[in-house]
Parts: C-alpha cells; structure tokens; sequence
C-alpha cells in the first residue's frame, strides 16, 4: 500500500503526535462532532455534551488504534481485524463515517504541526488513513 518513503512520512508525523494521543484526540472528536453532528449517534455513551475527561478518554482510544496501524503498516487486516469486527458487527457504525474521521484527523494534525505537515506529508497520511479506512470497513461485506 505505501511504499519505503511512504511509510517514514507516516512514522515520521506519528512519532510528532506519539504521546499526546489524548488531546489530539479529543480535539478530532470534538471537530467531527461539529463538522458532523450525525456521527454523535455512534457515541451516545458519550451523551449530548461529552465533557473534557470522556473526549480525552475515547479520543486516546481511537488514536491508539491509529498507533497500531501506524505500527503495523504491512499487516493492517490482521492488527486491525478486532477493531473492524467491532465497528461493523457490534457497533454498527455506518462505513461513510470513517472518511469522515480521517478528514477531521487530517484537519487536526494540519492544525498543529503545521509547517512540519506539508503537501506531501498530508497526501501520504491521506493515502494511508484511507487504507485504514478499508480495512476498517471489509468486515462489512
């Protein structure tokens, strides 16, 4: 899916964010929310208001799977199998939603590494959140 150069633009961000998954986090959550006020019906634990602790809490959760992918780049079906399992069988979350999150991400991560996150930097990470993406959304067919 990405090639040698590919993959060190993906680490190479990640490893900008690694540690700070919470925060970057709740802020793609809290954009995606805004951006797109249908996707809160997938996170209704979270209530109508979701406060700093659940934000920070759930956004830590779905950018450690972003961690898993980033570190599993060559094998994403397998380090990603549970977690589409879970979105397509248990959660039933609708598969549009996941561009949705990756484009908010994208938003996010331009937002604070700005200059660092360059033209080719984003159409890489673009390249393998969609990838991410897919194999999120296979459980559904």
């Amino acid at each position: 899916m990405l090639s040698a150069q590919e993959r060190a633009h993906v680490t190479q961000v990640w490893d900008l964010i690694a540690g700070h998954e919470a925060p970057f986090g709740a802020e793609l959550l809290l954009r995606l929310f805004t951006v797109y006020p249908s996707t809160k019906a997938y996170f209704k634990h979270l209530g109508d208001r979701p406060d700093e602790v659940q934000l920070l809490s759930h956004g830590q959760r779905v950018l450690e799977a972003v961690g898993v992918a980033v570190r599993h780049m060559d094998n994403l079906r397998a380090a990603l199998s549970p977690l589409a399992e879970l979105h397509a069988h248990v959660l039933r979350v609708d598969p549009t939603n996941f561009p949705l999150l990756t484009q908010c991400f994208q938003v996010v991560l331009a937002s604070h590494l700005q200059g660092e996150f360059t033209v080719e930097m984003q159409a890489v990470w673009d390249k393998f959140l969609t990838g991410l993406a897919v194999v999120l959304t296979e459980k559904y067919r």
